[in-house]
């Protein structure tokens, strides 16, 4: 529930248009409500500024659409990561307003449209590979209420000039997420370039040495830029997320 429900609710209390008891049953299920197979947080929005994302992965069909159930009945914003169309079928149900991402393999579905970012979060990948996890980063930023995130992609250090050429548009951008399988330089090029927060995305992209991503992670979290911050091997989610944060202050 967000901040401004709540709000409205008690007006209504105090001008007599909603009684006690009519507001205790809207009420009644914050801070979490119990599923059995899961706990939703309801009050999320309200202490965080974002509803509770339903990660997709390693959950049936009945459980994720049990948990958005729940939760499109308490009006949240709806952000399925790690999913795919089955689950989105099902969802379609629920609110005819879903839609599939399947570059990011996430479903969304915006009942919130407060924009509260402030400035523009770029987000940047190394190759095409990388895109699905740019994707995920990019969709997430979308849903927490930024309207300026834009995407480049495919500009590695492998052809440096691809980079260089989209100067202008870095130096523009509040917050920039870089996602970068192989060896993971590019998040180190970014931040020697620009004087914003860098978010490094290390993918599970390149040949064997490149360990599912741990090369670049550790490649990253190497860096000698000291404005790159790093998340986890394919985590455009938590990039997303913690830029919205910075976007926001």
């Amino acid at each position: 529930m967000m901040e401004h429900e709540i709000r409205t609710i008690l007006s209504e209390i105090k001008s007599g248009k909603r009684s006690v008891d009519e507001a205790m049953e809207r009420l009644k299920h914050l801070p979490f409500e119990n599923l059995g197979f899961a706990r939703i947080d309801h009050h999320r929005s309200l202490r965080q500024g974002f509803p509770e994302v339903i990660f997709g992965r390693n959950k049936t069909v009945k459980q994720v659409t049990g948990i958005a159930k729940r939760m499109l009945a308490n009006q949240h914003n709806i952000l399925i990561t790690q999913t795919d169309e089955k689950v989105f079928r099902q969802i379609k149900k629920l609110n005819a307003r879903a839609r599939f991402y399947p570059d990011s393999r996430a479903i969304v579905v915006v009942r919130d449209k407060t924009i509260h970012g402030k400035g523009k979060i770029l987000v940047v990948s190394a190759g095409t590979a990388d895109i699905p996890v740019a994707e995920e980063a990019l969709l997430t930023a979308q849903v927490m209420g930024n309207d300026d995130v834009e995407a480049v992609y495919d500009v590695g250090v492998a052809g440096i000039h691809r980079l260089l050429s989209q100067r202008d548009l870095l130096l523009k951008a509040r917050v920039i997420i870089v996602v970068a399988g192989m060896e993971g330089a590019l998040p180190s090029v970014v931040g020697g370039l620009v004087s914003v927060p860098v978010i490094a995305v290390p993918t599970s992209v390149g040949y064997g040495a490149s360990l599912q991503g741990i090369a670049a992670l550790l490649g990253m979290l190497n860096s000698c830029a000291s404005n790159v911050t790093v998340v986890n091997i394919d985590n455009g989610f938590g990039a997303g997320y913690v830029a919205s944060l910075i976007n926001r202050l």
